[in-house]
């Protein structure tokens, strides 16, 4: 199997970009979902407002929104993100809603929108260009929750607000995620603790943080070697300190190990900490992975069509050459390289669990009537197959990036392979859903 597409979606549930590398990092690729839209509703008689975080299932108009991105060139370019608003058209020639808009000048309004005026300048497809890592110093923080995991986020401020607020027609707040992350409820989060010692998890961890997590040598013996060092230094320290105050043998020694214990207590929190698996606005994981042969299976489902768009299932990695569809339903780990191991290993621990959101018509920024309109419908005679979400369907797989993963580098055209495989199919528990 191999790598057929990549997308990466810097603002969270508007249209992505489709990319042919990317680089990992603990929360997904880099700059994938580090942008939120959040609507403001206004409190009655001067009370605090309502925010609601946008979701395409609620907002299908966020499928009129394109984001590109440009990387960085260095210092004097930064890189951004570019996104361009492409309102429907008026609608079929010749219907009732095109003759209404004709005589008031006005579009009929998208699920939600205000009327906009045709010859206002939003009408037309408009940019806006947005850093794609603001500096947050003067941004105000703002509390997000996202499926009962909360976190920090940064309010952009009113350039990109009004903006938004105007192709929308309500209150809207772009939210950045900065250098905060989401807890991982449920069981989703790999185990990333393991019963190895103490010693080998430092060894992991530390040669990951000096960047050499390929050397064999430094992976063997960088903390048995430091470790001696800083125990060797700090004995003599700490004896010739306490010969210089005159106290005991006995009280020394106890010093000693109190001093030892304390600094091995909090390295290892430390340490430990860096192991748990976290998220930034993605829903639930930091990737989706799916499989062509499955979107393929679907697209055979629809009649009279081209088949579905694969964007819908709103995959960060496309793999290709599968030989059944819904294989991956199994996938426990994946190895991404062209070695039979990986040099990248993406650890697969959940199914995907789907809503009305497949049926949203991307191009008219609302729920489909025609044939397209029916892919959850479809996936429902055959795919309610998760014990934890019994109502709905599921298609595609959660993954988490290994330790050794971040850092690295996948792109179109590298091989994947298949490393482990589950026996049954996951439970989905992450507390508070209703599927």
């Amino acid at each position: 199997m191999k790598i057929s597409e990549l997308y990466i979606y810097p603002i969270k549930s508007l249209r992505p970009t489709k990319v042919t590398e990317g680089e990992l990092t603990h929360l997904g690729f880099k700059y994938d979902r580090r942008f939120m839209l959040i609507k403001v509703t206004p409190g009655e008689n001067g009370g605090p407002s309502e925010m609601k975080n946008m979701h395409i299932s609620s907002f299908p108009e966020m499928s009129l929104f394109q984001t590109t991105m440009e990387t960085s060139q260095g210092a004097a370019d930064p890189g951004k993100i570019v996104v361009t608003y492409s309102p429907p058209s008026l609608t079929t020639p010749g219907s009732d809603q095109e003759k209404v808009g004709n005589q008031t000048g006005e579009r009929p309004p998208v699920q939600g929108q205000r009327p906009v005026h045709a010859n206002s300048p939003q009408y037309s497809c408009q940019s806006l260009e947005i850093p794609l890592e603001p500096d947050t110093t003067n941004l105000k923080p703002i509390d997000v929750t996202m499926h009962r995991s909360p976190t920090t986020g940064y309010d952009m401020g009113e350039k990109f607000n009004s903006w938004f607020s105007d192709c929308f027609g309500f209150p809207v707040i772009l939210t950045y995620l900065g250098e905060n992350t989401r807890g991982v409820l449920g069981t989703l989060a790999p185990k990333y603790h393991t019963k190895e010692p103490w010693w080998r998890v430092w060894q992991q961890e530390f040669t990951m943080l000096g960047g050499n997590n390929n050397n064999p040598i430094l992976g063997r013996w960088l903390v048995p070697i430091t470790a001696a060092y800083l125990l060797l230094n700090a004995a003599s320290w700490a004896y010739a300190q306490i010969e210089a105050v005159g106290l005991s043998p006995v009280v020394g020694i106890c010093l000693i190990a109190g001093l030892f214990l304390g600094t091995w207590a909090g390295i290892n929190t430390m340490l430990m900490r860096r192991r748990e698996a976290r998220i930034g606005f993605a829903d639930c994981a930091p990737f989706l992975v799916v499989s062509q042969t499955s979107v393929d299976d679907v697209s055979a489902r629809l009649a009279g069509t081209q088949g579905v768009d694969l964007t819908k299932f709103r995959p960060n990695i496309v793999v290709t050459g599968a030989v059944k569809a819904f294989e991956e339903d199994f996938w426990a780990e994946l190895g991404v390289g062209k070695d039979g191991l990986g040099k990248v290993k993406l650890l697969v621990t959940g199914h995907c669990v789907r809503c009305r959101s497949l049926n949203i018509d991307f191009k008219a920024g609302k729920f489909s009537d025609a044939e397209d309109g029916n892919v959850l419908k479809k996936l429902m005679k055959d795919r309610r197959v998760d014990q934890g979400a019994r109502f709905s369907p599921v298609f595609g797989r959660y993954s988490f990036p290994g330790r050794e993963a971040v850092g690295k580098r996948i792109k179109v055209g590298d091989e994947v392979w298949v490393l482990k495989r589950a026996k049954k199919h996951t439970v989905t528990d992450w507390p508070g859903s209703s599927y």
